[in-house]
């Protein structure tokens, strides 16, 4: 019954996060693991988890889903797509011990570019004149890392299409989320296909999950932009620093 509860409830403070500013896994991540989950088979797990909350949060959002920095909507996604079927495939050929070291490191690049974005993407102002390719390219990227890892993929979005001089957090808030889910989708697929998620404790996760991702998106409409972004870097710079400690303490 402990277990049961403490995945249900890590499902909906995941979901919450996920909607309202990303970094979800590093909640349901570390509690599939506390209960006995394999590294790589927890991050399958939670990714199909946290994927009926991101749905229901994409669905609250679907309003303000745009195109980012000048390139539409449709290309962003196909190539946010095929960066997930690879990065699933790639996670499943992963050994446990080396997914445990790359994680942390992971982290703290998505954390310094969530950080450092706006201030580059403001002294890059003047190069960014046709940006189309790079836009895509670094979206394929994100995709793959989307499908591989899953964690702060949402953080790393932002940070990219702040430093490109895509908006405020806020404003990309609904196609990020869309994107996570788009990405998460196909990893879902190929997770189940492998017979890489641990149903039971996967379950009650999604519960919870669903619950949070819904009023996490309502609650993350309403927030002020500067809030939104203050615990986005909250949530990056606590979660790097316990998977650091994870890892090597």
């Amino acid at each position: 019954m402990f277990d049961l509860l403490l995945l249900s409830v890590a499902g909906f403070l995941a979901g919450s996060m996920n909607a309202l500013a990303g970094g979800g896994s590093f909640v349901s991540l570390p509690a599939l693991i506390s209960v006995g989950v394999p590294s790589v088979i927890a991050n399958a797990t939670s990714t199909f988890a946290l994927f009926p909350g991101g749905v229901a949060s994409s669905w609250v959002y679907r309003d303000g889903v745009r195109g980012v920095c000048g390139v539409g909507f449709k290309p962003i996604a196909v190539a946010t797509v095929k960066g997930g079927v690879t990065g699933s495939v790639l996670l499943l050929l992963t050994p446990t011990t080396t997914f445990d070291v790359m994680l942390p490191w992971l982290l703290l690049i998505a954390t310094s570019m969530l950080i450092l974005g706006p201030k580059l993407g403001i002294r890059l102002q003047r190069v960014r004149r046709s940006q189309t390719a790079v836009v895509l390219s670094i979206q394929l990227l994100l995709g793959i890392y989307g499908g591989y890892f899953g964690g702060a993929v949402g953080l790393m979005m932002l940070a990219a299409w702040s430093l490109l001089g895509g908006g405020d957090i806020k404003s990309l808030n609904p196609t990020r989320m869309v994107m996570v889910t788009a990405a998460n989708a196909v990893a879902v697929i190929v997770f189940v296909l492998a017979g890489a998620i641990a149903w039971q404790q996967c379950l009650p996760m999604i519960a919870g999950a669903f619950a949070g991702g819904w009023s996490g998106a309502h609650l993350g409409r309403r927030l002020p932009a500067p809030i939104v972004r203050a615990i986005t870097v909250v949530v990056a710079l606590l979660t790097t620093v316990i998977f650091f400690a994870r890892a090597y303490l």
